[in-house]
């Protein structure tokens, strides 16, 4: 009888200790991005990254994420015609990253869905799209934004341009929709204001995915002499106007926002060295790199760089709210996610209230020969590596909001 009962107390010790364990709550997250396409290169890599970052907190116990990837071919109908299948499967979680113009097409389809079913509301979180409208005069509740805006990355590169005063001229190139408009008016605004000498000899916007040679733009640029570039170019853009570039030996240096994405530093290589300076959010040899490791074992594993820390860091913050919230309910979620201070892999962020606009460190960095001080890893293999010019705390990145957001 005393074993018995024993017994019994014991299964009822451990079944205690268990259940949480047991009962971790699964979280389906849609992940709507190019995986065919111009752009597919980098929506798959995108994947890779979200289901690298989604182990890591896995392992740890607790929410359990998993990712369920789903192709927009770079079409904001497309991404419109996906978030319907996503509210249709009964997912609550939605992220996204390639292109501003799909950004917005499921920021709004977004609101309107959560605006005529609270009951079964989605959350929508941005780990790489950049129009500043997003989190100004287009923000709603149901978006948050993990990345820096092109006004909070543009004002880190004028600066920096700013205060070299052998620059004179400067090239304004982009691609036209939505970021690279954005790109160029924050460009203009903020050259004119810090230093109103450097004279804009050119301001050009080309079709999106849709140039096979860059050479005439390239012919037009060499004509005006600028001292750089600056383009918010990506994906096929970006290697066919570095490739151009070399090919007219134009010796510019390009100032750009995108030119760490998949298969942008392959394809570039030897033609960029000390040509292009980068602002961006982290990369493989900032000091003090806390996810050193992690990006080693993703390299290891995928054959692959592990180079948009931004989605990390959102996975992170979901994690960390819904352990506070204890919940998973989408409402729960957002509310606690707003102010929250969090400590990330590169310094303490701020997710601000106002505009749901992440505040980071940024980082400001140079394309160059691996292997020197600085330039521990190369990038894809090619021998060149990300070498940090300044850091910028995330204090000092924070620009004003038009945001009037209107809550449930």
């Amino acid at each position: 009888m005393r074993k018995s009962v024993l017994a019994g107390i014991l299964a009822t010790i451990l079944s205690c200790c268990l259940a949480p364990a047991m009962a971790a709550e699964t979280v389906k997250i849609a992940h709507i991005d190019p995986m065919s396409g111009p752009f597919a290169l980098i929506g798959e890599s995108y994947s890779r990254q979200l289901d690298a970052a989604a182990a890591a907190i896995n392992a740890k116990g607790g929410v359990q994420f998993e990712f369920v990837h789903m192709d927009n071919k770079s079409s904001p109908q497309e991404s419109t015609l996906l978030m319907k299948q996503v509210v249709d499967s009964g997912i609550r979680y939605m992220t996204q990253g390639a292109g501003s113009n799909n950004a917005h097409a499921l920021s709004e389809a977004v609101a309107k869905h959560n605006s005529r079913n609270p009951d079964s509301s989605v959350l929508y979180m941005n780990f790489a799209a950049q129009d500043p409208a997003l989190t100004n005069e287009k923000c709603n509740f149901w978006h948050y934004r993990f990345d820096a805006t092109v006004d909070m990355k543009v004002d880190a590169l004028t600066s920096f341009i700013a205060a070299k005063k052998n620059v004179k001229k400067m090239y304004l190139f982009n691609q036209d929709y939505a970021f690279g408009q954005a790109i160029s008016k924050a460009a203009r605004e903020m050259l004119t204001k810090k230093r109103p000498d450097i004279e804009i000899v050119g301001d050009d916007l080309h079709p999106l995915a849709k140039v096979k040679d860059f050479s005439p733009y390239i012919a037009k640029i060499k004509a005006t002499g600028a001292d750089g570039v600056i383009t918010g170019n990506w994906g096929p853009d970006l290697s066919l106007l570095i490739k151009a570039s070399k090919d007219a030996g134009l010796g510019v240096i390009y100032y750009t926002l995108n030119a760490h994405n998949s298969g942008a530093p392959s394809s570039i290589g030897a033609a960029g060295a000390d040509h292009i300076t980068q602002v961006f959010t982290w990369h493989a040899n900032i000091a003090d790199n806390k996810i050193e490791k992690f990006a080693n074992d993703f390299h290891k594993k995928y054959k692959d760089d592990f180079y948009y820390n931004t989605l990390k860091t959102e996975l992170d913050m979901l994690a960390k709210a819904m352990a506070d919230a204890k919940s998973t309910d989408p409402l729960k979620v957002a509310r606690t996610l707003e102010n929250m201070k969090f400590q990330s892999d590169t310094g303490e962020v701020l997710m601000r209230g106002d505009d749901h606009q992440i505040m980071q460190p940024i980082y400001i960095a140079t394309f160059t020969k691996a292997g020197g001080p600085g330039v521990k890893y190369d990038a894809e293999g090619t021998g060149y590596g990300w070498k940090t010019d300044t850091r910028i705390e995330y204090k000092n990145t924070i620009l004003p909001t038009t945001c009037k957001m209107e809550r449930p």
